[in-house]
């Protein structure tokens, strides 16, 4: 079985060059060794040195240098606003507080669907809108994997 050991990170590689794909969601994503299939029938075994959280656009790279891409699944999940940066990093000190996870998209801020939590936010003033769209979370600075770019080996803080 094929093995897929190294990870070349979204925007670091040529995506018309992916021999398949695999669409996961944000929690399927977090993974550091498990059999998986593209949607064209590559079957292949992930087996990186540590759980590496996976994103829309990563490429795996198999062992003959063939490359399946990430497609992150959409999910349903609200988008909050807020009416300047002030407000904003307080609704996100609030988000942050319950220790949900959470995407920063732009000025904007996404989290998984909560009708609680949806109402908190509403009463702290956040404007919200539903959208189904791939979440990739933040990853807490405590929580470290390395990525490769390109050749290159690096440590970042989101996996």
């Amino acid at each position: 079985m094929k093995r897929a050991r190294a990870v070349k990170t979204a925007g670091h590689w040529d995506n018309a060059s992916a021999v398949d794909s695999i669409t996961l969601c944000a929690d399927e994503r977090h993974r550091r060794r498990v059999v998986l299939t593209g949607e064209r029938g590559t079957k292949f075994l992930l087996d990186l040195p540590q759980a590496t959280a996976l994103r829309d656009g990563d490429g795996l790279v198999l062992d003959d240098g063939a490359i399946v891409r990430i497609v992150g699944r959409p999910e349903p999940l609200i988008e909050i606003a807020a009416a300047d940066a002030h407000e904003l990093a307080r609704v996100a000190w609030h988000i942050g507080n319950r220790h949900i996870d959470v995407q920063i998209v732009g000025e904007r801020l996404r989290i998984r669907r909560d009708h609680v939590i949806e109402d908190m936010l509403r009463g702290l003033g956040a404007r919200l809108t539903p959208v189904q769209a791939p979440f990739d979370p933040e990853h807490g600075a405590y929580d470290h994997h390395g990525h490769e770019h390109g050749g290159h080996h690096h440590d970042h803080d989101h996996g």
